[in-house]
């Protein structure tokens, strides 16, 4: 319809989709001191969501916000008390304006959200166990212009991800940056 009304629009596919039902901007998952998957949230990570965007002038939000705007037909929360999500600003979800009206955090969640796994004690003591900040928003492509090739618009919905810097450590060394009470990253050879 929007392509009918001369408004550029084309569709994007999200794989690794994160659905955050609660609004924190992570995925959480429970699971008790054995292990066992409790079923406390409602987040979910689909293996790929499709959403139109579309280009606008945004004079509501200011020229910074122009450009490419997500908008999804079909909506699986309500906002605003009807199921409708958009225009979010590709530009606002990209630098992480989760505080714009018209789905902001939604759709920030879906690309960027962290896959956080909790031990949960008691029903007030909870802790963080793992936290995945690269799961989530995979291969963000549209269909190129004339052919069948795959564009990939990764870019326009985040930064490129943080590469951890792996080094070996001896594990006196770890026991000892524990003693001096140093944060440290180890990772595992």
């Amino acid at each position: 319809v929007l392509r009918c009304l001369g408004i550029p629009t084309r569709v994007i596919t999200n794989f690794n989709s994160a659905h955050d039902k609660n609004l924190n901007l992570s995925i959480d998952k429970y699971i008790d001191m054995s292990g066992n998957n409790l079923h406390l949230s409602e987040d979910s990570v689909w293996n790929f969501h499709v959403w139109n965007e579309s280009w606008f002038i945004r004079r509501d939000l200011g020229s910074f916000y122009d450009g490419w705007q997500v908008l999804d037909a079909t909506p699986q929360e309500k906002s605003k008390g009807i199921y409708q999500c958009g225009p979010a600003s590709t530009k606002a979800i990209k630098e992480g304006d989760v505080n714009l009206d018209y789905d902001s955090p939604f759709v920030f969640a879906a690309v960027n959200a962290d896959c956080v796994t909790w031990i949960r004690y008691s029903k007030k003591r909870k802790e963080r166990i793992y936290s995945d900040t690269r799961k989530i928003g995979k291969f963000i492509s549209t269909k190129a212009v004339g052919t069948n090739s795959r564009v990939d618009v990764t870019a326009n919905y985040k930064y490129p991800e943080v590469k951890e810097i792996s080094f070996k450590i001896s594990y006196s060394q770890y026991k000892n940056s524990l003693m001096d009470d140093r944060k440290i990253l180890v990772t595992a050879v």
